[in-house]
């Protein structure tokens, strides 16, 4: 601190509001610069944490009108309560969590409400084992087609065409065990070709990508191709870490973070709920890493359960039109902010309404923050 001893306080907020710019803005800089005092990997950390913090400019409107929480529903109840409909499967927005779901339980003593409720132990793994075996009972699906948070890229959609998927642990700071975590499974050429040729079909810029392309930066230190966390974390508790059986294809959504053309990028793949495959997109409701109280409803503020009624209320709107109308008006919402200061988290859940545009919509888990919808019923 000796550097500053000579600025004011208003020259030293000016200059950590110009290094925060730069940080943005010039990542490898700063990488450059840490990694030659020897704390590289704390710098790449640093730079993935800003970079969430970004947000968009949407305007907050006056408050959307909201209905008061209800009570939590029977989460096994509503899965047994879907229709078996395997020659036109609904498409479902589910949470995936975070890399909390696999943390053994002694490594997630002390991390208070967010890990009771997203870890290991919690409501959220008891509802994604439930989830996962529903999925395959119900729809047997031939293969998979997956989005993801945590694959943003810019006007061309990227399609996932492994042979056998490996794995991007893209997340730092972790203990070991999380960078040792097993899912096995499968890609399929001809499935990934299929989400390529839908979206020429409607318009809209795709290709795939394979072992040979990185796709991002993995916290053991290099970058890589692979399913990222948002997929395999819950998916190995959905489907256990061997799932061979059918085939999982990643595909990117789009980085705008535009609602409409996130809906449109879920709905040129509509075509693939007739043709046997499962659409799944995974995201969540409540993402504010600089307020780490959003996490649980044991901590959230007012503001961020307020918001949560609103996206529930949204949701079951009867009307289509009327309900995709409620739904892209949420990030005009006031609670949205506090809930997601990047749209990266909540975006999944307009490529999933896309898909399954047109049906009728059921809530299949409401716990704050964590819920799954179906649409396309």
């Amino acid at each position: 601190m000796r550097y500053f001893s000579g600025l004011t306080t208003t020259q030293f907020a000016l200059f950590v509001a110009l290094a925060a710019v730069l940080l943005v803005l010039y990542p490898s800089l700063l990488t450059a610069a840490s990694s030659a005092i020897g704390i590289g990997a704390l710098s790449r950390n640093l730079i993935s944490r800003f970079r969430n913090y970004s947000t968009n400019t949407t305007t907050l409107s006056p408050a959307i009108p909201t209905m008061a929480a209800s009570s939590n529903i029977d989460f096994l109840q509503s899965l047994k309560d879907l229709p078996a409909t395997p020659e036109r499967i609904p498409v479902f927005f589910f949470a995936h969590g975070s890399p909390i779901l696999a943390f053994p339980p002694h490594m997630a003593a002390g991390m208070g409400d967010m890990a009771a409720y997203q870890g290991s132990t919690g409501v959220l793994a008891d509802f994604l084992k439930a989830f996962g075996s529903t999925l395959l009972e119900k729809y047997n699906p031939k293969g998979i087609v997956v989005f993801s948070a945590h694959w943003e890229t810019h006007g061309t959609r990227l399609v996932s065409d492994y042979k056998e998927n490996p794995l991007l642990m893209d997340y730092f700071g972790f203990p070991p065990e999380l960078y040792q975590l097993k899912f096995k499974s499968k890609g399929d050429s001809k499935l990934a070709q299929r989400v390529v040729d839908l979206y020429k079909e409607n318009g809209l810029k795709a290709r795939l990508t394979d072992e040979k392309e990185a796709r991002g930066e993995d916290g053991r230190g290099f970058e890589g191709p692979g399913l990222d966390h948002g997929v395999f974390v819950p998916f190995r508790i959905m489907f256990g870490e061997e799932f061979t059986s059918i085939p999982i294809v990643q595909v990117s959504i789009d980085s705008s973070l535009d609602p409409e053309k996130n809906w449109q990028a879920g709905k040129a793949v509509a075509k693939l709920r007739e043709e046997g495959i499962l659409v799944l997109s995974g995201g969540l409701t409540a993402h504010n890493l600089r307020d780490r109280s959003s996490f649980s409803p044991a901590t959230a503020k007012p503001i961020h359960k307020e918001f949560d009624s609103a996206l529930h209320q949204a949701v079951s709107v009867d009307d289509a039109a009327l309900r995709k109308k409620a739904m892209c008006e949420l990030p005009r919402h006031p609670g949205f902010r506090a809930s997601h200061p990047r749209e990266d988290h909540f975006v999944p859940l307009y490529v999933a309404a896309g898909a399954g545009e047109g049906g009728e919509v059921r809530t299949v888990m409401n716990h704050y923050g964590i819920p799954t919808f179906a649409f396309g019923l």
